[in-house]
């Protein structure tokens, strides 16, 4: 007489045993939970911190204009010539014409000037010749009054911006700094603006605190020569950026002697850097919410051999009555997968929500990352199974006889 075949364990009662076994004993499961939940939580709230600094960071580069290219005379490589070979107006209009895509353009010309401020006191003021062009290619703000136009630079008018750190200085507000006057070797100026940079670059640029924009035009009263300190470009598209750059290099160096030395340069090396520190403390952070994980999965294993240790007669029970060491290996491994799951789960919702409150109550939009919910989830997945696999191969390899005899 053929033997009975054996009815198998079915994967849905596997998940039913599992998940009364967990209702059994709540709180201890939910201790150990709270583990994977802290875990995934800082998995994702670490992806979204990275990419909230990485955009941060970003951002404010591109502030200062990622479509920006500036030139400026360096020297010459020999020490035998003495003779300077500066940047000229000149120099400006034959890249305008030789390079395309330049959307604006500026010289920029740098004097200093001892100022009459009232009281009989006087002060050091910066003061810088541009085009009306150099509010757009330095992406500059201007809080009160405007800034000079081409008008004002054909007419040669006697106006001029001041910071808004000096305003406050001279005037006690940008406000009050509109339409005062000010004098330069004696000529009279008016103050029609305020301006400060987008972001603060520390008087890393040619604009400090006592920095005063005059028209171009104007400046010219005051040189001998037209040579300028620096020339500033915007392209149309930062794409263009990388390869304008060459270009006009190769324009300036082509119209001046070969020994001198002008520097080129452009923001695309300085966001690129950025990018790049962005992403690898990301992943830093990253691997330091992995170690949570770790621990937490250590302790979802610690918990699973004990619960071994105490469901042995269970165990000793159900091999008597015919399951098998894959059922019962399934059946544990089930348990330590349903307590990282239900850990990880909760960690995501937790996870997303902190983000999602902050966009909801500020205006900042926080980057809310999907990938990472995913990968916290499949990373949770994956801990139940690696530290759930002792346990679950402890309990399939006990003796049944031993088993029911144990105490």
């Amino acid at each position: 007489m053929p033997a009975r075949p054996r009815p198998k364990i079915c994967v849905g009662e596997i998940l039913s045993f599992a998940y009364d076994t967990f209702c059994s004993n709540k709180v201890r499961f939910a201790l150990t939970a709270l583990g994977m939940v802290i875990g995934t939580a800082s998995l994702i709230l670490v992806v979204t911190i990275g990419m909230t600094g990485r955009q941060y960071v970003l951002s404010q580069i591109q502030s200062i204009g990622t479509n920006e290219i500036w030139a400026e005379y360096q020297g010459a490589q020999h020490l035998s010539s003495t003779t300077p070979d500066p940047l000229t107006i000149d120099d400006l209009k034959a890249v305008q014409q030789g390079v395309p895509g330049i959307l604006a353009a500026s010289p920029v010309v740098s004097l200093e000037e001892r100022v009459p401020i009232g009281n009989g006191k006087e002060k050091d003021v910066q003061i810088l010749g541009v085009d009306p062009e150099y509010l757009q290619v330095r992406n500059l703000v201007v809080p009160s009054g405007r800034f000079f136009d081409q008008d004002d630079s054909h007419a040669h008018s006697k106006v001029a911006l001041i910071t808004d750190k000096l305003a406050l200085q001279l005037y006690g507000s940008t406000a009050a700094a509109v339409g005062k006057g000010i004098k330069l070797t004696g000529l009279p100026f008016t103050i029609i603006g305020t301006f400060r940079e987008r972001v603060e670059t520390f008087g890393q640029s040619e604009i400090v605190d006592n920095t005063m924009l005059i028209p171009y035009s104007v400046s010219r009263y005051f040189m001998e020569t037209p040579t300028v300190k620096l020339l500033y470009f915007s392209m149309e598209d930062p794409s263009m950026v990388v390869d304008a750059t060459a270009q006009v290099k190769r324009v300036l160096q082509a119209r001046h002697r070969s020994e001198s030395v002008y520097t080129v340069s452009n923001l695309s090396a300085l966001l690129a850097m950025a990018d790049r520190i962005a992403v690898g403390l990301s992943w830093v952070l990253l691997l330091v919410a992995m170690v949570t994980l770790v621990v937490s999965g250590i302790g979802i294993m610690n918990i699973m051999l004990a619960t071994v240790t105490s469901r042995i007669r269970e165990i000793g029970v159900r091999k008597a009555v015919g399951a098998t060491n894959q059922e019962i290996r399934l059946q544990f491994l089930a348990e330590a997968i349903l307590i990282a799951l239900i850990g990880g789960i909760a960690g995501i919702v937790i996870g997303l929500a902190l983000p999602y409150s902050v966009r909801f109550i500020t205006d900042y939009r926080i980057p809310i990352s999907g990938l990472s919910a995913i990968i916290a989830i499949v990373v949770s997945s994956v801990v139940g199974i690696l530290f759930g696999t002792v346990p679950a191969a402890r309990a399939a390899q006990l003796d049944p006889v031993e088993s029911l005899r144990y105490e």
